[in-house]
């Protein structure tokens, strides 16, 4: 069985290595532009490097982001001012996760690692690989490792409190999954279903399916959800890796709609908008309450997009060139381009405050504040 697993997982983590081959098409040329919204580099920081799916916490008094060495970094948003600063010491395949008060971060070494406020609280070996950031919430700390076996903690002293394990899928997805707090409950993405947990005892509450697997083999048949998830008042909404986009009523545990989409980043929205980027690049807008299509936009395939960010007027999403494009929430043109470090932007951009933080592959902390 442990060998199954092992081939599973190998099989998940080469199918997203072909996806960033030389074989495919390249990116497309960005269009001459002519800024129509004004926004600033207000300051910026820097990291080892970032080679693992980052999240970085943002929270209206602080930004907490980790480099590939184990550095995990709190930043005040208004000045990038170092709050604290500490060390794993050894690399990290996961973070970051915070409440504020703990920061919690996953080694390779499948340590999980809790701080508070700069000071290593404790730590715990996994008995398996995480690529999901923590949860920290309650003073609990929840794990979703890469066989999507969930697992809680003390966040005070480590102790473990409870472990869920529903029988495995045939495959898993070697990136972020679903892990986040709604109301009483912890959300988790169980193959293509969104599973809502007690998180005080780890017990089943109810279990909504965003979209069918279909295909003729355990690959084509892949469709966990990515995270992070969108959460707008009692609405969750996720993608289900190249399938389909979906919301649920988290309230009900009922799925209020579902469409075909084969993409394998993260969405953003709000109460109007959901937006997401398929395989291609193309980014689409459907309206939240019903998941009826309000715009297309074309003009950055195979740009390999990062999570997008919806913030009042416009929209935000990176590039593999370190381009962040800040498009109009009416109809998707491009109405600002700022230039970071020239890798890869990672996970999705994040706002506290009046603050855009972007991180890129080679450990750049950009600040943005558009006007």
């Amino acid at each position: 069985m442990k060998a199954l697993k092992r081939l599973a997982l190998a099989a998940a983590v080469l199918w997203v290595a072909a996806c960033s081959s030389t074989d495919k098409p390249k990116p497309t040329a960005l269009e001459t532009l002519s800024p129509s919204i004004a926004g600033s580099l207000v300051w910026q920081a820097r990291l080892e490097g970032i080679g693992f799916p980052l999240a970085v916490a943002a929270r209206p008094d602080q930004f907490v982001a980790a480099g590939n060495d184990g550095t995990v970094l709190a930043l005040d948003p208004g000045t990038g001012r170092e709050l604290w600063r500490a060390s794993t010491g050894g690399p990290l395949s996961a973070g970051v996760g915070s409440d504020g008060r703990y920061a919690s971060v996953v080694t390779r070494g499948n340590e999980l690692v809790v701080f508070e406020a700069g000071q290593e609280r404790w730590r715990k070996r996994l008995p398996a690989r995480v690529l999901t950031a923590p949860l920290v919430a309650g003073e609990r700390v929840f794990v979703l490792r890469v066989d999507r076996v969930v697992q809680a903690f003390d966040a005070v002293d480590g102790r473990a409190l409870w472990t869920y394990q529903r029988p495995g899928e045939p495959l898993t997805l070697a990136q972020a999954g679903v892990l986040a707090p709604y109301r009483n409950l912890l959300l988790v993405g169980q193959g293509p279903r969104l599973v809502a947990l007690d998180p005080l005892r780890g017990t089943l509450r109810w279990e909504s399916a965003v979209a069918t697997p279909r295909g003729t083999n355990e690959v084509e048949r892949l469709a966990e959800l990515v995270g992070p998830p969108t959460r707008i008042g009692d609405t969750v909404c996720a993608r289900a890796f190249q399938a389909a986009v979906g919301c649920v009523d988290a309230s009900r545990g009922v799925l209020n709609w579902s469409r075909p989409n084969a993409g394998a980043s993260a969405l953003g929205g709000d109460a109007e908008l959901l937006i997401g980027a398929d395989a291609t690049g193309r980014l689409t807008a459907w309206r939240t309450p019903g998941g009826d299509v309000a715009w297309t936009n074309d003009k950055l395939l195979y740009r390999d997009l990062s999570g997008p960010l919806l913030a009042g007027s416009v929209l935000v999403v990176g590039d593999l060139e370190g381009q962040v494009h800040f498009l109009s929430r009416v109809d998707g043109r491009t109405q600002l381009r700022l230039a970071t470090d020239g890798t890869p932007v990672v996970g999705s951009p994040v706002l506290a405050g009046t603050t855009l933080l972007v991180a890129t592959r080679g450990g750049g902390l950009f600040a943005f504040r558009p006007q």
